[in-house]
């Protein structure tokens, strides 16, 4: 089955529904306000998944644009944000839209699911021809150290709400020479009314990353790497970062 395929996206927020989206955007204003040179008045979500964290920032009267891979998440988006307009199925290295963003951010990992060096290298370059001059690129990702530090390990999710049950089973197979890992997915979902199970299997290859690797990435896209946290902090990253954070610039020169 294909990644955040239709029924995958239409149980998401449930899977994530311990994720606390106000939490990351207010993180996420504190990092624009110490690092914007602009007044922004214009976001884009590459990956925006169902719009949570576009609805955040629209509420405070940002101009939302996102896109996502999947045509079930931005289905979800536009009933979320009630809005059409903005809202694009594409990939994160190829959409094209007609304006320039001072914000660009792209959350829940997207830069780890760009495996390979193109990819990569395409995604940076589109984010600097979508960015005002002074505009900032926000992403979160894997950080190498930390994940070689503390391997992934097999996990066990479940959690349920008035209609259903899930059961997610994740079991990681890990590729040393491409820094990439498996992520394996079985997901059981059970129907209480019914007692119908339905079993979705899904598997996402992701991507850890050096931060001399952004740096460069960075650089040959016209960027300039301006900080990087440990997510949710402001702490340097160190051995025990399994998620970090890097803020880009677009230099006005």
């Amino acid at each position: 089955m294909s990644v955040f395929g239709e029924t995958y996206s239409k149980y998401y927020n449930l899977l994530y529904k311990d994720k606390n989206y106000k939490e990351e955007f207010d993180y996420l204003i504190e990092i624009i306000n110490k690092h914007s040179s602009r007044d922004p008045k214009r976001v884009l979500d590459i990956g925006c998944g169902t719009g949570r964290h576009l609805k955040f920032f629209k509420d405070i009267g940002y101009d939302v644009s996102g896109v996502d891979l999947s045509k079930n998440m931005i289905k979800e988006a536009k009933n979320y944000l009630s809005q059409d307009d903005g809202l694009f199925c594409c990939a994160a290295s190829d959409f094209r839209i007609d304006k320039k963003f001072d914000i660009i951010v792209s959350l829940f990992h997207v830069m780890s699911y760009q495996v390979l060096n193109d990819e990569l290298r395409n995604v940076f370059k589109n984010v600097k021809e979508h960015l005002a001059y002074g505009g900032l690129f926000i992403f979160d990702f894997w950080y190498a150290p930390a994940v070689l530090t503390d391997p992934p390990v097999v996990k066990i999710k479940r959690l349920e709400d008035d209609e259903i049950k899930i059961i997610r089973i994740t079991e990681p197979v890990m590729h040393p020479n491409t820094n990439v890992i498996d992520v394996n997915f079985e997901v059981l979902i059970s129907d209480k009314r019914t007692d119908r199970i339905e079993v979705i299997n899904e598997t996402h290859n992701m991507r850890y990353l050096f931060l001399s690797e952004i740096e460069m990435f960075a650089e040959l896209a016209g960027l300039r790497v301006v900080d990087s946290y440990k997510w949710l902090t402001y702490e340097n990253l160190s051995f025990d970062s399994w998620y970090g954070l890097a803020i880009c610039k677009l230099p006005k020169n």
